[in-house]
């Protein structure tokens, strides 16, 4: 397991984050947040691996599913 460290957001962006949870597709804040930044960080650089572990692409797939995007 990776090592974590703690970032602080204001109440209100967490609290908004953590309504739109089942919208977006995630189970927790701390999952949402990480996508977030690791498409900020890392989704320029293509050539450096895969952006998302398994378990987060098979997340964004079912919600795509959910969504009807794909099959």
């Amino acid at each position: 397991m990776e090592e974590k460290r703690i970032v602080r957001i204001p109440a209100d962006i967490y609290e908004e984050i953590e309504k739109r949870l089942p919208e977006y597709g995630f189970d927790t804040v701390d999952e949402y947040v990480t996508f977030v930044l690791q498409e900020l960080v890392y989704g320029e650089k293509e050539d450096e691996g895969p952006v998302f572990s398994e378990e987060e692409e098979e997340k964004i797939k079912k919600r795509l599913r959910d969504l009807g995007y794909i099959e």
